[in-house]
């Protein structure tokens, strides 16, 4: 059977960021044009595009959007899947 390779795309397109907010409350992998980032900004674009992303939420549920506490970039670990995990999956099937 032939072997699946991911697409780079994806890693190369976004990147993935954790959200604390102030009510202690935490988002994981929020997705973040990676066009947006760098430069002598660094990371802040990435509090607006998420700030923003947090208000069409706000506004599709109704309630008031959280303010943020902290970003962090999220570790590739957690973005991706760990491919060792299917592999039980599929053994014990």
């Amino acid at each position: 059977m032939a072997k699946r390779t991911k697409s780079k795309a994806l890693d190369t397109e976004f990147t993935m960021f954790d959200v604390v907010y102030e009510d202690g409350s935490r988002t994981s992998n929020r997705r973040v044009p990676t066009a947006l980032l760098g430069g002598l900004d660094g990371d802040e674009p990435a509090r607006t595009a998420i700030m923003e992303q947090d208000q069409v939420i706000s506004e599709k549920s109704g309630k008031p959007p959280l303010a943020i506490k902290t970003l962090a970039r999220a570790s590739k670990s957690a973005a991706e899947p760990d491919p060792r995990k299917d592999d039980r999956k599929k053994r014990s099937a």
